[in-house]
C-alpha cells in the first residue's frame, strides 16, 4: 500500500544577518554553525541600530521565499554562489530559524522536533567514519535510529544497500583522503542512505552532486527520482548548472537570486516565461544555464509583477484561501505545534543502557582499525618501556639511585602525558558526526560521552601493561607486587587523564592546529609546576594555585610514595648504619606517607571526571539548538 506523502510549503521565509569585523585580529573565539562570524537580527529595529555603527554589516540572505514542494516529486533549488540555496534548506530542516515565515507540512504548521524524526538532511560534505564498512555503517544507524528487532533492522539494512545499488562495496570500508576506499559517488549513497534508513517522508540535500562526475551526478539523481516516485517521497535538492538529462527529472524548479524568488514552477513554465520576455535560448546551452545567465533580465520583469501573481503564474496551485492565510502569517514566527504522522517515535529509539552499548561497540572498532591510534601506539609503548628499563636497568638502592628514580619518575610523565595528541583529529571528526547525529535525534549527547569514556579503559589498559612490565623490573623498582599493581594503576589513570585532556580540548577547538597548541601549553605549564622543575616552596605565591591544579603534581607524588614509603629501603650507610631512609626523604621534601596514596589517586580520578564532564557539557551546548546560535567556538 503506497504510503501518504508529505507536502511541504514555506511562506514568507526571510533571513537576515548581520557580519562584524574583528577589532582583535589575535582573536580566535567567534560565533558558530551557519553564521560564523554572523548571527541572525531579530527585527527590524535591530537593523537600524547596527545600520548605524561603521562596523556591523547587514546582510538580508532571504527575501519573503514561498515556496512548495508535493509528494513524490522532486524541487530543485537552483541559482548562482551566494543566492541563499543552502539557508533556504537549513530552514527547511530545522538547522536555523528565520526571523518571520512559516512552514507547513500537509497545510498544517510544523512542530520542528516531530518534522526531524520523519525528514533527512543529507549535507554537502559526506560526514562518515572512514573506518567503517558500508554495510556497518548503515547498520549502526539503524540500531540507534529504529526500534525494531535484530532480524528486521538486518533486513532493513541489506534491503536499502540493495537500493542505492551498494551491494558490491557493502563489505568495503569508506574510506577518505588518507584511506583507500569507495568511490566519492558511492560515498555519496552511503550519506543518502544514512538518512533514509528511517524511510523518512521527506529527504532534503544540499548539493548532492557536488564533486561528482556526470555520470555518477546523474545515477544519484535518477536514484532519488526512483525513491520518489516509489515511495511517494518528497525530495528537496540544491544543485549547481545541471546537465540536461538531469535537469529532465525535476517536477519542478526554485531559482533564487540574492534571496528572491526568480523562478517557481517547471522547466517549461521557465521555457515559456523566458521566451515571452523576448529572450531566445542559444543552442546547445541549458535552460537553467541560461536563466541563470538572464538573471538580471527576470529581476526587471519581476520589479513589474507583484510577487503573489507571479507565485500563481509560475506553479498555479495558490488558492485565494492560502493566500489570504500568507498574509495573515507573513510576520509571524516559525510555527510549531502541530504534529505530523503517527510511523515515528517521538523520543529516543533506545535506552541510555542500549545507547552506550551500541556507541561503544562502534567507538572500538575505529579505535582497532586505527592503525596510527591502535597499532603504533602499543608498538611504541612496548618500545619505549623496553628502551627506559634499558636505559635506567637494575638501580642501586642509595642516593644515586634514588634520584635516578625521581628523574625516571618525572620523564615517565612528561612523555606520557605529552605524546597523546595523535588522538586528537579522531576526535575532532567524531565531534562533527555527533553534532549530526544528534541533531536529528539519534542518541543522547550523554550517552556518547559515556561510551566515549568507556571504550578507551580495555584499550589504555593495554599500554599501561605493556610500558609498566618492561620497565618496571628491569629498573628494579619496589620488588613488593602490590606496589606494581600500585605503579600500574598510575600509568593507567595517567594515560587515561590525558586521553580525557585531548578530549576535552577536541570538544573546545576548531581544529588540531589550535587544539595541539592548547594541549601542548596545558601539559608544558603542569611539568613546570608540578614540583619537579621548581619546588613547591620556591614557587611564587601568585603562582602557587598552579601547583594545586597541576596534572603532574599528584601522580608523581604517587610515584615516590609508592616507591619509597614503607619499603624499608636504606639510600645511605655510614659505619653500618643507615643514616637516610626512604621515609624519611618523603618527609624532608614535604611529600606524605602510605596516608597519601588513596588520596592522590582520589586527585587524579576527580581531574579525569572534571575533563570528561566539561567536555560533555561543551559537546551539550554544540549539540544544542541554542548553542548552535550562542557558542563562542566556529569551526
Amino acid at each position: 500500500m503506497k504510503k501518504q506523502g508529505c507536502e511541504i510549503e514555506a511562506i514568507g521565509i526571510n533571513y537576515t544577518i548581520y557580519t562584524q569585523k574583528r577589532e582583535n585580529p589575535f582573536k580566535i573565539f567567534s560565533r558558530n554553525h551557519h553564521q560564523k562570524c554572523s548571527r541572525g537580527v531579530q527585527d527590524l529595529h535591530e537593523v537600524k541600530e547596527l545600520e548605524k555603527g561603521s562596523t556591523p554589516k547587514v546582510r538580508h540572505v532571504l527575501k519573503d521565499v514561498n515556496c512548495r514542494a508535493k509528494a513524490g516529486e522532486i524541487l530543485a533549488i537552483v541559482g548562482p554562489s551566494g543566492a541563499g540555496k543552502s539557508s533556504f534548506l537549513e530552514i527547511l530542516a530545522g538547522k536555523i530559524e528565520p526571523q518571520n515565515g512559516s512552514i507547513f507540512v500537509n497545510q498544517k504548521p510544523v512542530d520542528k522536533a516531530r518534522f526531524k524524526k520523519i525528514s533527512g538532511y543529507v549535507t554537502q560534505k559526506d560526514t562518515l567514519f572512514p573506518l567503517l564498512a558500508v554495510e556497518e555503517t548503515l547498520s549502526f544507524s539503524a540500531k540507534l535510529r529504529l526500534r525494531l528487532p535484530a532480524t528486521e533492522l538486518r533486513s532493513r539494512v541489506k534491503s536499502l544497500i540493495q537500493e542505492l545499488g551498494l551491494e558490491h562495496v557493502a563489505e568495503s570500508r569508506i574510506g577518505d583522503d588518507r584511506i583507500r576506499g569507495i568511490s566519492g559517488g558511492e560515498r555519496r549513497r552511503v550519506s543518502i542512505g544514512v538518512e533514509l534508513i528511517h524511510d523518512p517522508g521527506v529527504l532534503i540535500l544540499d548539493e548532492p552532486t557536488s564533486g561528482l562526475d556526470s555520470t555518477s551526478a546523474l545515477q544519484i539523481i535518477d536514484m532519488l527520482k526512483t525513491m520518489a516516485v516509489t515511495r511517494s517521497r518528497t525530495i528537496i535538492l540544491s544543485i549547481h548548472q545541471p546537465c540536461y538529462r538531469i535537469m529532465k527529472l525535476f517536477n519542478s524548479i526554485l531559482l533564487l537570486a540574492n534571496g528572491t524568488i526568480l523562478h517557481h514552477g517547471t522547466i517549461e513554465q521557465l521555457s515559456l516565461r523566458l521566451i515571452l520576455m523576448g529572450l531566445q535560448l542559444p543552442l546547445h546551452v541549458n535552460i537553467l544555464e541560461f536563466a541563470i545567465e538572464s538573471i538580471d533580465t527576470i529581476q526587471k520583469q519581476n520589479h513589474t509583477t507583484p510577487q503573489s501573481a507571479l507565485m500563481i503564474k509560475n506553479s498555479g496551485k495558490f488558492t485565494l484561501e492560502q493566500l489570504f492565510q500568507q498574509s495573515k502569517l507573513i510576520d509571524d514566527d516559525l510555527s510549531m505545534s502541530i504534529q505530523v504522522g503517527n510511523d515515528f517515535p517521538s523520543g529516543f529509539a533506545n535506552s541510555r543502557l542500549q545507547e552506550i552499548v551500541i556507541l561503544t561497540v562502534r567507538f572500538w572498532k575505529i579505535i582497532y582499525r586505527s592503525k596510527e591510534l591502535f597499532g603504533c601506539k602499543t608498538l611504541q609503548m612496548l618500545v619505549s618501556g623496553l628502551v627506559l628499563g634499558s636505559v635506567f636497568y637494575n638501580l642501586e638502592d642509595n642516593l644515586v639511585g634514588a634520584q635516578a628514580r625521581v628523574g625516571l619518575f618525572a620523564f615517565i610523565l612528561t612523555y606520557l602525558l605529552s605524546s597523546t595528541t595523535e588522538a586528537l583529529p579522531i576526535f575532532l571528526q567524531e565531534r562533527e558526526i555527533l553534532m549530526k547525529e544528534t541533531s536529528c535525534g539519534s542518541y543522547r549527547v550523554s550517552s556518547y560521552a559515556i561510551a566515549n569514556g568507556i571504550v578507551y579503559l580495555p584499550f589504555l589498559l593495554i599500554l599501561a601493561l605493556l610500558f609498566s612490565v618492561p620497565l618496571y623490573w628491569l629498573v628494579g623498582l619496589n620488588k613488593q607486587f602490590m606496589a606494581f599493581m600500585h605503579f600500574l594503576l598510575l600509568i593507567w589513570l595517567i594515560l587515561y587523564t590525558a586521553n580525557s585532556v585531548v578530549v576535552c580540548c577536541s570538544a573546545l577547538v576548531p581544529n588540531f592546529i589550535i587544539g595541539n597548541s592548547l594541549v601542548c601549553g596545558m601539559m608544558g605549564s603542569c611539568a613546570l609546576f608540578s614540583g619537579y622543575f621548581v619546588s613547591k616552596n620556591e614557587i611564587p605565591n601568585y603562582w602557587i594555585v598552579m601547583h594545586y591544579i597541576s596534572l603532574f603534581k599528584y601522580p608523581f607524588e604517587g610515584f615516590l610514595i609508592n616507591e619509597f614509603s614503607g619499603s624499608g629501603k636504606c639510600l645511605q650507610y655510614m659505619f653500618g648504619m643507615c643514616l637516610a631512609r626512604g621515609d624519611q626523604v618523603l618527609k624532608e621534601e614535604g611529600y606524605g606517607g602510605e596516608e597519601s596514596r588513596r588520596k592522590n589517586l582520589l586527585i587524579i580520578v576527580c581531574f579525569i571526571l572534571l575533563y570528561r564532564f566539561i567536555s560533555y557539557v561543551i559537546l551539550r551546548i554544540r549539540c544544542s539548538q541554542g548553542g548552535l546560535k550562542n557558542i563562542l567556538i566556529s569551526r
